[in-house]
């Protein structure tokens, strides 16, 4: 039985009735009234259902009725029931704002396929106000957006570990928001006027990685004679942000061990270690206990950097929070591509609704940026889900860069700082998904 009201008009009583009876037989409640006068009354501007009534009524009749709908709300839907000689007065009310129109005698069966699509289409116009409505209610100050129980506790423990100024590991899977997380500890936290490093672990140059972090002294490294300070000393007195440091290569960790126990860096080549006062907060992507077990991270750094720990939510672990998300989201690219009269469609809220978004937050985002330039769904296959796995890795990763390279018209920096990737990755998977940068620039005529 659907929960949505549906307000039915009729002045002759029998049939009144037995059409009531009808509706509910097919799971469609209706409140059942003979004048529509009072029918009016139980109109409002937040009414999520659907009117049905006869057009020939003493007092107030139909139209009349249809009239003071859309004087409440122009997109409450408004079905009229007519007899055959009243037809050509009920397709000049559809294009005055009606949503169907039934002939007498109407089989049941049309009557609720016309109720169902007035029901589906109001519960949209509901929806894109709700979500229009969630956006602008977000506090622009709260960056984690979401009042779900898990992100309610992700922002207290934030407070927490802050101001508490200790080493923290951040983990969740990709796309969840660890690197908003890590700069929240920092700018909440008493470093907050200091600089905060971030350090990719995963896009560090090979063979330059060790130089990259711990820096080097002069005439210490081929082709250079200056010495070098490394991210780790031009972040002491701030926040060290070692991101994806599940990427980090082995032979690095070992270095790394010694300056989050020692306090203390040892560029290449320098006579002796230089002390650094710094907070590192490192954030992984796989849970690390799994990695040190499968030998690919150090025991004893996972150990010291997991005294304090901080697991980001996965989206489908929060709720309603995707749809004010979405939102906040769809507003931002609306302000950004100048698209202010985006609305989302039956499609777009079954998968708000049912989707458990794989790629997290940064799904969520791409996929309102497709909705609001009227793009969405265009890349992704409808049955995906037949696919085997790689098959299916592909169709993603080719949506998330085309959504990353419609956002940014084609621009290829942003797309690196959007999906976390090496420039040489990208275009690796471009060349191999054919998808070319140039389709998706402006085009200004």
């Amino acid at each position: 039985m659907t929960d949505a009201p549906i307000i039915f008009v009729e002045d002759d009583d029998a049939l009144r009735l037995a059409t009531v009876q009808a509706l509910d037989l097919a799971g469609l409640a209706a409140t059942a009234f003979a004048r529509a006068d009072k029918a009016l009354r139980s109109v409002s501007p937040d009414f999520a259902g659907v009117v049905v009534t006869d057009i020939r009524m003493p007092q107030m009749d139909g139209l009349e009725l249809l009239a003071g709908v859309q004087a409440i709300d122009p997109e409450i839907p408004v079905i009229l029931i007519t007899g055959h000689g009243d037809v050509a007065m009920a397709v000049r009310a559809m294009r005055d704002g009606a949503a169907d129109f039934l002939t007498k005698p109407f089989a049941t069966d049309h009557l609720v396929a016309a109720v169902r699509r007035s029901l589906a289409h109001r519960a949209v116009v509901i929806d894109n106000r709700r979500l229009r409505a969630l956006a602008e209610a977000s506090d622009a100050s709260e960056p984690l957006i979401g009042d779900s129980p898990p992100m309610r506790r992700l922002r207290q423990i934030i407070r927490q570990f802050a101001e508490a100024d200790i080493d923290v590991l951040v983990e969740g899977e990709t796309g969840t928001g660890k690197e908003l997380v890590a700069a929240l500890l920092h700018r909440q936290g008493p470093r907050r006027a200091r600089p905060l490093i971030a350090v990719n672990c995963g896009a560090l140059p090979e063979g330059l990685a060790e130089v990259e972090l711990f820096g080097h002294a002069a005439d210490s490294v081929a082709h250079t004679r200056l010495s070098r300070a490394g991210q780790i000393a031009a972040s002491s007195g701030g926040t060290l942000l070692l991101d994806e440091i599940d990427s980090m290569p082995l032979a690095l960790q070992a270095g790394l061990l010694r300056v989050l126990e020692e306090r203390e860096v040892h560029p290449i080549g320098a006579e002796r270690p230089e002390p650094v006062n710094l907070r590192v907060v490192a954030t992984s992507k796989v849970d690390l206990a799994d990695a040190v077990k499968a030998g690919r991270f150090r025991a004893d750094l996972f150990y010291r950097l997991s005294v304090a720990r901080i697991r980001v939510p996965a989206l489908r672990e929060r709720g309603d929070d995707a749809v004010a998300l979405f939102g906040v989201f769809a507003n931002e690219a609306a302000r950004q591509f100048d698209k202010t009269d985006w609305r989302i469609d039956a499609a777009t809220n079954a998968r708000l609704r049912h989707h458990d978004w794989p790629g997290n937050v940064r799904e969520l985002r791409n996929f309102a940026v497709e909705v609001v330039l009227g793009v969405a769904g265009s890349a992704r296959p409808e049955r995906a889900a037949a696919k085997p796995l790689p098959g299916r890795v592909a169709d993603y990763e080719a949506s998330e860069i085309r959504a990353a390279l419609t956002a940014s018209q084609g621009r290829v920096a942003p797309v690196l700082a959007t999906l976390g990737i090496p420039r040489k990755t990208l275009y690796d998977k471009m060349a191999r998904l054919g998808i070319a940068a140039r389709d998706f620039k402006r085009k200004d005529g």
